[in-house]
């Protein structure tokens, strides 16, 4: 049961900036089914500290899920590789927080990103931008790594890429098997980085760089 429509009155209400109706009316939406799970927890809305908290957790829903606005989805700008080169291209250690689709509980980590170029090279800021663009929805860690691969293929078309990333998932730390610490590592390869290689010193260089710090 969704809550009460606020009253134009509502202090709340003339703090929301105008021009925005169908970002709050979202927030409200989720804020009522979520007035409805405290219930079933047995939560008093009425306490000072938890009769805010469903507004809080349908703007933070919208904030942490913005990857799911089309709109977000980063500008992914090329541009020819006029010096022709054509060796490896590293983007490390890449914080990102996702939630888990299964149980909507956080993982988060770290990705490594590199491609080997042909006739075009993106803009660095770039490839982290595609990592939060794909991480803030819920998502599988494996769908998240193949994501990220598939769209620098498509724009890219470069020699090869390959994708790494390194996760803790809540989903395991704070239940069910409940083993803090764990990490989860996925990847995905495409052109000559399936070359053995070519997907060493990739990975050399990885390692080199963990050691050096």
């Amino acid at each position: 049961m969704a809550r009460m429509h606020r009253d134009a009155e509502d202090p709340d209400e003339r703090k929301r900036p105008r021009g925005q109706k169908a970002y709050w009316a979202k927030v409200d939406q989720i804020a009522g089914h979520f007035s409805e799970i405290m219930k079933v927890l047995g939560l008093p809305l009425d306490h000072p500290h938890l009769k805010e908290t469903p507004d809080r957790v349908g703007r933070m829903y919208l904030e942490i899920f913005r990857g799911l606005e089309e709109k977000s989805a980063p500008v992914f700008t090329t541009f020819p590789n006029e010096e022709k080169y054509s060796n490896m291209v590293i983007v490390k250690d890449i914080g990102f927080f996702s939630v888990c689709a299964h149980h909507m509980i956080p993982f988060f980590g770290k990705a490594h990103v590199a491609y080997i170029p042909d006739q075009r090279i993106v803009g660095l800021s770039k490839i982290p931008r595609v990592v939060d663009f794909y991480a803030r929805r819920p998502q599988l860690q494996e769908r998240l790594t193949e994501q990220i691969i598939d769209l620098l293929v498509e724009k890219l078309a470069p020699q090869g890429a390959i994708v790494v990333m390194e996760a803790r998932h809540l989903c395991m730390e704070m239940r069910g098997v409940e083993k803090p610490g764990a990490y989860t590592t996925t990847s995905a390869i495409r052109g000559c980085f399936e070359d053995q290689v070519v997907r060493k010193e990739f990975l050399d260089l990885l390692m080199k760089d963990s050691k050096d710090r």
